[in-house]
């Protein structure tokens, strides 16, 4: 997670409707403040446990023996995922009370840091086989440096495999709540709302951008975009979530790229 950065949230499948807030930026994405409560509802929910975490174990394939890199790491679920299938894994995280449950999660002798997405990050050129970054880009104004810094990090043909929220997804959400006018699809805009989750209560301020948008970020910092997805959820959610998937089988919620370093 960078300090304005994190994972989704909800429960349900698909956009809900909730109303924008307003609000100075150093009221949002204080995750320190919420770390155990957030990191209890990302265990086991539909959207972070059986249906984004899959699709980015998925997409990453094989990785034993590989040298990958979680950028905005939270509480390290997908970390030591990927350590369970052999990888090797740094993260780091701008929370201090994310990365310190990670620590807890991987040990003492995991390569975690403080460290914010977007600023010069503290390892070499060329280190890494691999970055994930899991749902963190989207809390991002301008994807440029962050980009700059991931490319620079990885071996050349190294991937860089990322999930995002859906921008078609964030504009149904708003015109659903007759935002459309304020959030122009086209546009990069800045939206906040509130979650809740274990009695705790946080601000949150992400970025939309249209899906060209994207695919130029990417482009522009040397990728070479080889896969978009729009996965299923994994096929435990149809026993554990069984009304939600009887609804809804298929939904839009968040779009998974890899991205190839040339």
């Amino acid at each position: 997670m960078t300090s304005d950065e994190r994972q989704g949230h909800a429960t349900s499948t698909g956009p809900t409707s909730t109303s924008a807030v307003a609000v100075y930026p150093s009221k949002v994405n204080d995750y320190n403040s919420f770390a155990e409560a957030y990191t209890a509802e990302n265990e086991n929910n539909l959207l972070n446990a059986h249906y984004e975490r899959p699709a980015m174990l998925a997409l990453a394939g094989d990785v034993a023996g590989r040298r990958i890199l979680d950028a905005g790491c939270g509480a390290g679920p997908l970390a030591a995922a990927l350590r369970d299938r052999g990888a090797f894994v740094n993260g780091f995280d701008a929370s201090a009370g994310m990365v310190e449950l990670a620590r807890r999660r991987l040990g003492d002798d995991a390569d975690l840091r403080v460290t914010d997405l977007g600023s010069p990050l503290p390892y070499a050129d060329g280190t890494f086989d691999d970055v994930v970054a899991s749902l963190v880009l989207h809390y991002l104004e301008d994807w440029g440096p962050a980009l700059t810094e991931l490319r620079r990090v990885l071996k050349p043909g190294g991937r860089l495999i990322a999930s995002v929220e859906h921008p078609f997804a964030i504009n149904l959400m708003h015109r659903q709540a007759d935002r459309e006018a304020e959030y122009n699809y086209f546009d990069t805009t800045n939206w906040t709302d509130e979650w809740t989750m274990g009695g705790q209560t946080a601000l949150m301020s992400r970025w939309h951008r249209p899906l060209h948008a994207m695919t130029d970020a990417f482009t522009e910092a040397g990728f070479r975009i080889t896969v978009i997805s729009e996965p299923e959820p994994d096929a435990a959610a149809g026993k554990l979530f069984p009304e939600a998937i009887a609804a809804t089988p298929r939904f839009l919620c968040f779009l998974f790229f890899v991205l190839q370093a040339d």
